[in-house]
């Protein structure tokens, strides 16, 4: 009988490794860009083109469209707090389903519209959604999966209002000229729909509960010290309330909101009083917006290694600087200077107003701080183009709004100058973040 020789060993392993996963809150990234991709384009960057288009239909007046804004401004403002509750408590995955539904259906209700009520009417349904599945939900939720990398990762997620709402302005301007307002409202509404539902499922609430760690760092690796940096001193909210950052951060942010709302909702307004046609002043905010992405990515890296309160305190003055020269410039290049000066400066300051309160009162309780934070904040978005609008139709001209809010704004950068880390508390490990 034959002997066989053994069978010799393969040289390769018969199960290979797995490939690592991406850390999930990349994809909660990917997400929130997305969707602030959809409100830029359909709600945020759009409104003046919606008001030129509005005004020319109805006839109503500047401070009547503004005062529509206002009141979905208001309306954030108040639901802050229940909101940032809300998110805390159920997680910010119904909070944006919620605001989805909301969302699209007020872009439905527009495109019915036959008076002014009716337009105030969808445009609050179309206001809350857009909270709900918007800024205070999606950044609660990148702040809860990243610490060290909390920064750079709000930067990323927020570039989604330059690179895809910033892109898609044009395409809102024609669609409005070649199918009118109400065909482009009704289509937004399916859209947001379509694309919002399906995004929702991406945002878990915390990456404990997928039995992960912030950054995607090990558990082994927190063990041995490698993930130190992950320890926040947790704040209740009453302990912020009672920290005086916490006030100046709110002002300041509210103070560069005096400038961003305005120039949300009057600047197309500004540019046809000055000649210029609805696909030009549109392409004017997508350069704006385009700008402002590569300011939120700068602002994210930068603000993972420097102070944000003075990185913050500088954009104040770009801000400032970009809404004098809108008041008084006629020449095409240097409006188009002046709105890439403000567009840098919104977006290098974007993920630092929401990456600093983290910072400084932790993760835990990031929605309530927030929420509480928007009632302050939302002053700014209500009182600027309020007042913008209310002065245009006094005096026939933008100069002496802009120059008003544009010298508030500049002011308000000592808010920030004063927002000193809270002190460290007995008991509790300092705020995970660089030099705040």
């Amino acid at each position: 009988m034959v002997a066989w020789p053994p069978l010799s060993r393969p040289r390769f392993p018969l199960a290979l490794p797995r490939p690592r996963r991406v850390f999930h809150g990349w994809w909660i990234v990917v997400g929130t860009w997305a969707m602030q991709a959809i409100q830029g384009s359909l709600f945020f960057l759009s409104f003046g083109a919606y008001a030129d288009q509005l005004q020319a239909h109805f006839g109503w007046s500047r401070t009547s469209i503004s005062g529509a804004f206002a009141l979905g401004r208001v309306e954030s403002g108040l639901l802050g707090p229940l909101q940032g509750w809300s998110v805390d408590r159920f997680g910010p995955m119904l909070n944006i389903r919620v605001g989805v539904v909301l969302f699209g259906a007020g872009f439905m209700l527009m495109s019915a519209i036959q008076s002014l009520w009716h337009f105030y009417a969808a445009f609050l349904v179309l206001a809350v959604g857009a909270s709900l599945a918007g800024f205070l939900t999606l950044n609660t939720a990148v702040a809860n999966w990243f610490v060290r990398k909390r920064a750079r990762a709000m930067g990323i997620a927020q570039t989604g209002l330059g690179f895809g709402g910033g892109a898609l302005v044009i395409l809102v301007a024609w669609m409005l000229q070649a199918f009118g307002w109400r065909a482009t409202f009704l289509i937004a509404g399916v859209a947001i729909l379509a694309i919002g539902l399906p995004l929702s499922s991406l945002f878990v609430h915390r990456p404990e509960d997928r039995g992960q760690l912030p950054d995607g760092v090990a558990k082994e690796e927190r063990q041995t010290g490698g993930g130190a940096r992950l320890g926040e001193d947790e704040f209740l909210l009453r302990e912020a309330l009672r920290d005086r950052s916490f006030w100046f951060i709110s002002i300041g942010h509210g103070a560069a909101l005096l400038v961003v709302s305005s120039i949300q909702v009057h600047l197309v307004l500004h540019l046809r009083d000055l000649g210029w046609s609805l696909t030009s002043a549109a392409a004017l905010v997508t350069a704006l917006t385009l700008t402002s992405t590569f300011g939120q990515l700068g602002g994210g890296f930068l603000g993972d290694r420097y102070s944000k309160r003075m990185l913050a305190a500088a954009c104040m003055l770009g801000h400032a600087l970009g809404m004098l020269a809108l008041a008084y410039a006629t020449e095409p290049v240097i409006i188009v200077a002046a709105a890439l000066v403000h567009g840098l400066a919104w977006g290098t300051r974007g993920p630092l107003m929401t990456a600093i309160r983290a910072d400084y009162y932790g993760r835990r309780n990031f929605a309530k701080v927030m929420g509480v934070s928007s009632l302050v904040v939302q002053l700014g978005t209500v009182a600027g183009p309020l007042l913008a609008g209310f002065l245009f139709d006094q005096t026939g001209s933008y100069q002496l709004p802009f120059t008003i809010l544009g010298a508030a704004t500049g002011l308000s950068a000592v808010f920030f100058l004063l927002a000193r880390p809270p002190r460290r508390r007995a008991g509790r490990l300092t705020p995970a973040s660089p030099r705040a």
